[in-house]
């Protein structure tokens, strides 16, 4: 039951169809491995990413039977399945966040014309979002990356984590508050 050529699948019909078809679960992979990847790559760092990433899609592969289409959309599943198996590599991207905090920005070498004030103020910022981001609870962690990296919607990151959406809401403003506040009492000490 393989897909006719040209044919444009939805997610909800996809999944429906690739728990009897399991070669249409490629179409799943091709459709969602850039954004998982992306997401994971933000998460922890590249090399981890594409381990992660390969076995997400496995994990989901193997569970195809596990998939409830009434619990959400294959993409915030995905979603949700990569940010549980980030979550073994937890105490690895706190160490990842503090190593960055202590090393401080690079400083601006002379000669690179190609180099712009965004950038630049970016790479000063880089140890205070990473001490801050270090400092933020699991929970809190999960939706603010889930949301910037992942780019979920509320919605999207409630299926992920299986977490009600007034919860997605709190956990993000508590997040952005912490972040905001440790960003600016550290710029502060300047």
């Amino acid at each position: 039951m393989i897909a006719e050529a040209g044919e444009q699948l939805t997610d909800a019909e996809l999944a429906a169809r690739y728990r009897r078809d399991p070669e249409l679960f490629t179409l799943v992979h091709d459709r969602h491995f850039r954004d998982i990847y992306l997401y994971v790559a933000g998460r922890l760092d590249t090399q981890i990413a594409e381990d992660i990433t390969a076995e997400t899609f496995l994990l989901a592969f193997d569970h195809r039977d596990r998939f409830d289409p009434e619990r959400g959309g294959l993409r915030p599943w995905l979603f949700g399945l990569a940010t549980n198996l980030i979550a073994r590599h937890r105490r690895k991207e706190i160490r990842h966040y503090r190593a960055l905090a202590r090393l401080g920005p690079e400083p601006v070498m002379e000669g690179h014309e190609n180099r712009v004030v965004a950038s630049v103020t970016a790479q000063g910022m880089q140890p205070y979002l990473a001490r801050a981001l270090a400092a933020l609870s699991p929970g809190e962690r999960d939706v603010l990356l889930l949301v910037a990296l992942g780019q979920l919607g509320y919605d999207e990151v409630a299926q992920a984590l299986g977490i009600a959406l007034g919860t997605v809401g709190s956990r993000l403003s508590r997040a952005r508050a912490k972040i905001q506040a440790l960003v600016d009492k550290e710029t502060a000490r300047g």
